[in-house]
């Protein structure tokens, strides 16, 4: 015990030291066994502790966090997986997953859901909004699941990834300027890819015959290739910074992304899809 008090002693300092400092007493700290060190997390300050966890394996973190769960430590716990990274929400249930009940996913979830999907009205107002340009150009219908999918798609991509570097710590909010560009830029090639086989997919497949006079089908290519790249560089690029946002807020990434980028996606998408179309094609 004299031992434990001198290695609690010792991190409490680590506050003061430097890196090199902070790994010595990892390694102290790593020599006791898993119940003692449960024990030391429970009695050290927490900023020390986060200190010491954040230079350990996360599978030997994860496994000190439920020791201390099970030892009732809960708002222990909840400190530490909190200055880890490890839950980003006061709105995000503790303990294991199956363990939690079903109201307590319900009320973490419900209310980002209920008001989204309500947002997705939206959608359905620019849709109306552009009835006439339907009208004129029946194959425009086509492809709105495809600009709203591809949106979806490569949005969901870049959100993932960077929820990913996040929990690894290997990016951090402060480094949103770094991640925007680098999504634009992967977003950019993407886009251009895309775009050409929509183009061909356009040209190859459709029936020009039944097109308004003077309106020429490879016009109406290029029209749906370009909404489908703007739409997936705004998403891409939206999907990589809204993880950083949401855990700037200190809110939970995993809950919030996929519904808010959903609802973005569909939004931006028509908006994108329809003023690209009217505007190279010159419909009313």
């Amino acid at each position: 015990m004299a031992v434990m008090n001198y290695a609690a002693q010792s991190v409490a300092a680590t506050e003061n030291l430097g890196q090199n400092d902070v790994l010595a007493v990892r390694n102290a700290f790593l020599k006791y066994n898993i119940e003692e060190q449960a024990t030391l997390l429970a009695r050290m300050p927490i900023s020390e502790a986060i200190a010491v966890l954040h230079e350990c394996p996360l599978r030997h973190v994860q496994t000190l966090l439920d020791l201390l769960d099970e030892r009732n430590e809960h708002v222990r716990m909840r400190h530490l997986a909190n200055g880890l990274g490890l839950i980003c929400s006061e709105a995000e249930p503790a303990g294991h997953y199956l363990k939690n009940s079903v109201f307590s996913h319900v009320r973490e979830r419900i209310g980002w859901i209920v008001g989204l999907a309500l947002l997705g009205i939206v959608s359905g107002l620019i849709i109306s909004h552009y009835e006439d340009t339907l009208s004129q150009l029946v194959l425009l219908a086509i492809y709105m699941p495809v600009i709203a999918a591809a949106g979806g798609n490569t949005g969901s991509q870049a959100a993932t990834l960077v929820i990913r570097a996040l929990a690894m710590e290997e990016i951090r909010c402060r480094d949103w300027v770094a991640v925007m560009w680098k999504e634009f830029r992967v977003a950019i090639v993407i886009a251009a890819v895309l775009a050409v086989v929509i183009v061909g997919r356009v040209l190859m497949f459709s029936d020009g015959t039944a097109l308004p006079m003077g309106m020429q089908l490879h016009d109406i290519a290029l029209a749906i290739g370009m909404a489908i790249s703007l739409q997936v560089v705004l998403s891409t690029t939206v999907g990589g910074i809204l993880p950083m946002i949401a855990r700037a807020c200190r809110l939970d990434p995993a809950v919030l992304v996929s519904p808010v980028l959903a609802s973005v996606v569909d939004i931006t998408g028509m908006m994108i899809y329809f003023t690209t179309v009217n505007w190279m094609l010159g419909l009313a």
